[in-house]
């Protein structure tokens, strides 16, 4: 077979198996399902307005940041980590832990802190996790983390904000 028709089959194959993943997905089913309603809302515009062009991205876009940028990964002070969205705690420095990943990584949030929700942007079920009171993408929660939980909570640093405890 020629390279150029070679080349063809393979991206029809593609194709055709990424359509065929597509129709696995449960009838009505988006990529990220969006329709919780969130005690913070804001329009686009405002959320441009109070967040960094990153912060956005990430946040409201669903983006995430590159491996191993985050100041927060080295953050081990004892205090609290914080939507930086809306300033909700959401992760004591007690649950941190270096995961290797290259993003900060915690083991539990705080009661009634985060939500989560199936993300299919990869074309297979991931864990979502955001902000309870904006609804902020953080990152994803994986069942590969360290105990008592076993959860790996793999969030974007540019996602949080980091309040010292006062001594």
């Amino acid at each position: 077979m020629n390279p150029a028709r070679r080349h063809f089959t393979r991206t029809l194959g593609a194709v055709l198996g990424s359509a065929a993943l597509l129709a696995l997905l449960p009838k009505g089913t988006p990529a990220m399902a969006e329709t919780k309603r969130f005690e913070i809302e804001k329009t686009p515009e405002e959320w441009r307005k109070l967040l960094t062009p990153e912060q956005y991205r990430v946040l409201r876009g669903h983006g995430t940041e590159r491996a191993g940028t985050s100041p927060l990964n080295a953050e081990k002070r004892p205090g609290t980590f914080h939507c930086a969205g809306c300033q909700l705690p959401l992760f004591a420095s007690t649950t941190k832990f270096e995961s290797g990943t290259g993003w900060p990584s915690f083991f539990q949030p705080l009661a009634g802190a985060i939500g989560t929700r199936t993300d299919w942007k990869l074309l297979y079920p991931r864990t979502e996790v955001h902000c309870a009171r904006c609804g902020g993408h953080l990152g994803h929660v994986f069942e590969d983390g360290p105990p008592p939980t076993g959860l790996r909570y793999c969030l974007n640093g540019v996602a949080l904000t980091f309040v010292p405890a006062t001594p």
